[in-house]
């Protein structure tokens, strides 16, 4: 019997991945393709939304001096999209790592030890790259 290509594979829109399933089984990589590339799909659609707000910012601060709690309160919410934006564009990294991962046969399991990342854990945080326990000593040690 032939591999299912998972890229191609059609499910029902209620499906979850369960444990009964053997893990990182077709039906689950193509589960986690969809979601992957949806959350991608998202971010990219947000980037024009962003880009403009930034070059608004850009022009405002070469139009001229302005109130001070303007531009005082406009600078506040540049920084924050900016930091928005950092943040997207971090996400957006882990995602195209987690379909080249997908693509490699290697998503799902961890980078350090090789082991099962769990169901569990992808499913909140479908771009995890550790165990849970190896993520905890990760942090543990960045402190």
């Amino acid at each position: 019997m032939p591999v299912k290509n998972y890229k191609t594979i059609k499910l029902d829109p209620k499906y979850m991945p369960k444990k009964t399933e053997p893990y990182m089984s077709p039906e689950q990589k193509a589960y986690f393709y969809n979601l992957l590339n949806a959350q991608r799909q998202e971010l990219l659609s947000d980037a024009p939304d962003i880009l403009n707000d930034i070059l608004l910012g850009e022009k405002m601060d070469s139009a001229g001096p302005g109130d001070d709690l303007d531009v005082s309160s406009f600078r506040q919410e540049a920084n924050e999209k900016i930091k928005i934006n950092e943040r997207a564009s971090r996400l957006l990294r882990k995602i195209e790592n987690a379909l080249k991962m997908l693509e490699a046969g290697t998503y799902g399991y961890s980078v350090i030890s090789g082991e099962p990342i769990g169901l569990k854990r992808l499913l909140v945080r479908p771009v995890a790259t550790m165990t849970i326990e190896e993520q905890e000593e990760y942090e543990k040690k960045k402190m």
